[in-house]
């Protein structure tokens, strides 16, 4: 999907990227296969040649998803994080997806655009 690449720059560059585990997604990706084998550990090569996911995109997402910890690193092998944590953290998900489904999404560059505005 074509994304507006300032923006996006400029958002990712932020701590207030909104970075969730859309189906599909790399994370989504990585993290239903790493919970898929919850006793293991891979390494990035090990995990791009399992996912699909590319080289270059694997350690970027592995960080992220380390970061939020969902995923637990002991170099060089990657396993999936804390039970309570992922289900926690995809527990939440699922309620902002039914939130959605229910009231529509949310446009989030006209609500940016209204702030710019008052400043």
């Amino acid at each position: 999907m074509p994304v507006e690449f300032e923006d996006y720059r400029e958002s990712s560059d932020s701590e207030e990227f909104d970075w969730t585990l859309r189906e599909g997604s790399n994370a989504h990706t990585i993290l239903a296969f790493l919970a898929a084998h919850p006793e293991q550990g891979f390494t990035p090569k090990e995990i791009h040649e399992a996912t699909g996911v590319t080289r270059g995109s694997v350690g970027k997402t592995l960080q992220r998803l380390e970061d939020r910890q969902l995923v637990r690193h002991a170099e060089p092998y990657w396993a999936i994080g804390d039970d309570d944590r992922v289900g926690a953290y995809l527990g939440m998900l699922s309620s902002l997806e039914t939130v959605t489904e229910r009231e529509g999404t949310e446009d989030y560059a006209e609500w940016r655009d209204a702030a710019n505005a008052e400043r």
